[in-house]
């Protein structure tokens, strides 16, 4: 099961072609679908279309080149008709929705409209005119929903990666549920422009993928202000709260005992807990954290008027078709034909009071950990008991896009059966990126499997990969590393390490005369080169002036070739100051061996 990473390097190597590659996703996809995780398969005639043009495109221009995704049924893709999981208000969109048409336009290519709960109303994927759709791993129970269908053909390996919608946890249970990475970005922030509402006013589409940087690559793409959404947002620092989780000393919260009871199994209890230490093993500190104010803020979604947004998204179709509903969605969303406006007024009156208190715990906290959903239910209980089953899966969800709160619900290992078992990550409005820089960092300690294969996530992050608008990737590879003299000089301007790698073998390494301290010089040759060690750390964009103002000559910034990845921006010397003074140590690799030496 091949990560985007690995994809790109094939198709830039040209292992891989468009026209060898996504052909034979298509049949596989077509021929057959037992988990009922498809409504409609892209026809030959359109796939040729995206074929040809890419055929046309160089590789590493485009970041997503040849890279197969799916898309929820309610979000619009030209070519192909829009459901939401309703056969009678069926239509086709001239145009894709915003953002899928970026992700087109990067390179990528959907393979059709994936099954959901009808209307985006459930968490169970089960209540679909198209067939309950079934877990990758035990087709017996649920697969989560409702972005039932986009979570299971990644999970099986049918495409790299695909988009979902959040309002409730529609795009962190199916994550769970099929050992997967699920986004719920900060609302606004992807556009919902080509979307069938659900609440509008909370709806965000999610992604999901393999692993946390395949969905930190896609986000960086889908990512943008759309000023044709009146509900888009621009990417923000998040200060004033905070701007970054750090790499070490990190402070998470942990739900208090209380907090934790509505887990199912014991062997949930196990999981959650490895992976709290897990968390700890990356030099995060836990904080028991109590989520009453969080979780009275979930009861107002579907126990407060909410639900008049979702009948109000489809109230000519449910008037005048109302037997075009599946009967328990038409019960749920019926609901909100009732609630007056004072009841809305008097909710968002609450909802504001506990966004104030819920606000408390981040002067403390950087981030906060959950399950991301109590239990894992087969599809059996969810038929004898819809409603019920399907609310108890909103329990540690429902409250975090009425804070306008970011998420990442990321694997964690087995729980009860030998099931997926996941956890969230949970921080204020525009934490997305350090969010997924924290489940990758996660992924790659507990060292687990890729979707329903036993390839483990890859043990280092892409290092090309964009790490959110407001970070830029930094490669050092002198007195500014781990542990050496001049690292709090990225530390203490919110610098992030990412990872250890090396140059391609086309560099020389010299101790520059003069100090002290001595300084480093990374000269780039054509012939004579080594490959040397570096560390790639990331640096809030509006940080890196400020620290390039500290470095003096003739030391300056460039692009520096890594022998696993794309190049990234760091620290180059100019030839010229490579005079005889200067002693050459490019022999030992590295300028931690030389200070060691020395």
């Amino acid at each position: 099961m091949d990560t985007i990473a690995d994809l790109l390097v094939a198709y830039r190597t040209g292992a891989l072609t468009p026209r060898g590659h996504l052909p034979g996703i298509r049949r596989v996809i077509a021929e057959s679908d037992p988990h009922n995780a498809w409504i409609t398969v892209i026809d030959e005639a359109l796939l040729e279309s995206h074929i040809a043009r890419l055929e046309q495109a160089d590789p590493t221009t485009l970041p997503l080149y040849g890279i197969a995704f799916a898309v929820k049924d309610n979000i619009d893709v030209a070519g192909l008709p829009t459901t939401a999981g309703c056969p009678d208000y069926q239509y086709r969109p001239d145009d894709s929705a915003t953002v899928v048409q970026r992700l087109i336009d990067a390179g990528a290519v959907p393979m059709g409209k994936t099954n959901l709960d009808q209307f985006a109303t459930g968490l169970v994927g089960a209540r679909s005119p198209y067939g309950p759709c079934r877990n990758a791993f035990d087709t017996e129970r649920v697969s989560g929903g409702s972005s039932s269908g986009s979570a299971v053909a990644v999970a099986l390996g049918r495409v790299s990666f695909s988009l979902g919608t959040d309002t409730a946890g529609s795009g962190r249970v199916p994550a769970a549920f099929n050992n997967l990475v699920g986004l719920k970005p900060s609302r606004g922030l992807l556009s919902t422009r080509g979307v069938v509402p659900a609440c509008r006013s909370l709806d965000c589409v999610s992604i999901f993928g393999l692993c946390a940087d395949d969905v930190q690559r896609v986000f960086a793409v889908a990512q943008a202000y759309d000023s044709a959404d009146p509900l888009s947002r621009a990417m923000q620092s998040p200060e004033p709260l905070r701007a970054d989780i750090p790499a070490h000393g990190f402070r998470f919260g942990v739900p208090t005992e209380a907090g934790l009871a509505a887990l199912d199994a014991a062997a949930d209890r196990a999981a959650f807990d490895a992976a709290i230490a897990g968390l700890e093993a990356l030099g995060g500190v836990a904080e028991p954290v109590d989520l009453g104010p969080f979780f009275e803020a979930a009861r107002l979604l579907y126990e407060g008027p909410w639900v008049a947004e979702r009948y109000s998204a489809i109230r000519e179709f449910i008037e005048s078709r109302p037997e075009a509903l599946l009967p328990v969605t038409r019960q749920i969303i019926g609901g909100g034909a009732t609630p007056l406006a004072c009841d809305l007024f008097a909710a968002e009156h609450r909802l504001a009071e506990l966004r104030r208190e819920t606000e408390a715990v981040w002067s403390t906290l950087d981030c906060i950990v959950t399950p991301t959903a109590p239990t894992l239910p087969t599809l059996a209980a969810v038929e004898a008991d819809p409603i019920g089953v399907n609310s108890q899966l909103g329990y540690y969800t429902n409250f975090m896009n009425l804070l306008d709160l970011s998420a990442v619900a990321t694997p964690a290992g087995s729980g009860a059966n030998g099931l997926p078992f996941g956890i969230t990550l949970f921080a204020p409005a525009f934490m997305d990126a350090p969010l997924l820089n924290l489940a990758g960092r996660l992924q790659r300690q507990l060292a687990l499997p890729l979707g329903i294969s036993e390839r483990p996530v890859p043990h280092e992050a892409p290092a090309g990969l964009d790490h959110g608008a407001h970070r830029l990737p930094i490669a050092v590879c002198g007195a500014h590393m781990s542990g050496l003299p001049l690292n709090h000089e990225l530390t203490e301007r919110g610098g992030r390490f990412l990872r250890t790698s090396q140059t391609t073998p086309e560099y020389r390494l010299v101790a520059l005369p003069g100090g002290p301290p001595t300084r480093p010089g990374l000269v780039r040759v054509d012939e004579g080169g080594s490959a040397i060690e570096l560390e790639v750390w990331t640096l809030p964009r509006r940080a890196v002036g400020d620290f390039l103002a500290g470095i003096p000559a003739p030391l300056g910034l460039g692009q520096v070739r890594l022998a696993d990845g794309d190049p990234v921006p760091g620290f180059l010397c100019e030839a010229a100051a490579v005079t005889p003074d200067a002693e050459d140590i490019s022999a030992l690799g590295s300028w931690r061996r030389y200070a060691g030496r020395s």
